[in-house]
């Protein structure tokens, strides 16, 4: 079966983008590893309508409402190469079967490389976090640390003032100035220049020195990039951002390959679900339009959104 799109990912961006397509009556397929970025996280916050539910329980209903639409096609596995041009794609997943269609949406979503630091890969999602938006509220004004990861824990250390008492762990990684210094005392930042030995118990921080500081929560900038190696090894051109290397597309979502789309974390940021969502759907338009008028599949080769 030639489908018209198939989805590379099923996660919340990817399920967005393939509810408008199908409520297009488009056939599309969606190709997913199970692999949802906020897996390791016991609840979902700052989605509207969806605030405090359990992140598999949005994926499991969102997969529901689309499984009742007759165009969609959903197959779980991994995909490992994709061949081809416009509307005439191969995909081949790891098992050795090859499905054809029209568009590519690649939306794999992205990896956190965290600090290598005894005991926080532990306790990622659950009392280590990167977005206050998401996780700020549940920590009820309580004691907030930062462990120190590149210069955007700065901008990190100012924003979570407004949620909790904050320390700043620099741990070696951030080279503070006078200025710097002083914007964080004014925000009431406290500075803390000991390096971080391991993390223990809820968000208990022991330091190289011995002290053990207890915190309500920590938060840390992580380094992402796309969770697939697809973009890449298909020709898509890629870009840095503060936050790392993403698949660089148009305000179309297109990429720079013909046919081939991205959205979600692994195509832009700031990182949410609200926010995956909200671009998944309207990339899904933008697909749906490029089927109706071919001619407009070029991507704008131009265009960069990298700062």
């Amino acid at each position: 079966m030639n489908h018209d799109v198939i989805v590379v990912g099923g996660s919340y961006s990817g399920m967005a983008a393939t509810l408008q397509l199908v409520r297009a009556r488009r056939s599309v397929l969606v190709i997913d590893a199970g692999q949802r970025r906020n897996r390791f996280a016991s609840h979902s916050h700052g989605f509207l309508g969806q605030d405090g539910v359990p992140p598999g329980e949005i994926a499991a209903n969102a997969r529901r409402q689309l499984e009742a639409y007759p165009t969609l096609t959903w197959l779980e596995g991994r995909v490992e190469a994709v061949a081809g041009q416009a509307d005439e794609f191969t995909v081949t997943t790891a098992d050795g079967e090859s499905h054809l269609g029209r568009r590519i949406l690649l939306a794999t979503g992205v990896t956190d490389q965290l600090p290598a630091i005894d005991g926080l890969a532990q306790r990622w999602g659950k009392t280590v976090f990167h977005c206050p938006y998401c996780h700020g509220y549940e920590l009820g004004q309580g004691r907030i640390g930062i462990v120190g990861a590149s210069p955007m824990s700065i901008h990190q250390a100012e924003l979570l003032t407004d949620w909790g008492d904050v320390t700043l762990l620099v741990n070696g990684a951030l080279e503070l100035n006078e200025e710097i210094r002083s914007t964080l005392e004014r925000r009431g930042v406290v500075i803390d220049e000991a390096r971080i030995d391991r993390i223990e118990g809820h968000a208990d921080v022991t330091m190289v020195d011995g002290r053990r500081l207890s915190f309500a929560g920590l938060f840390v900038v992580t380094r992402t990039a796309p969770s697939s190696p697809l973009a890449e090894t298909i020709g898509c051109a890629l870009e840095e951002t503060p936050m790392g290397i993403q698949i660089r597309t148009d305000a179309e979502s297109k990429t720079s390959v013909p046919g081939v789309f991205a959205c979600g974390d692994a195509a832009r940021f700031p990182h949410s679900v609200s926010l995956a969502v909200g671009n998944g759907a309207m990339t899904g338009f933008h697909i749906h339009r490029s089927l109706l008028w071919p001619e407009t599949i070029e991507p704008a080769q131009a265009e960069s959104r990298a700062l």
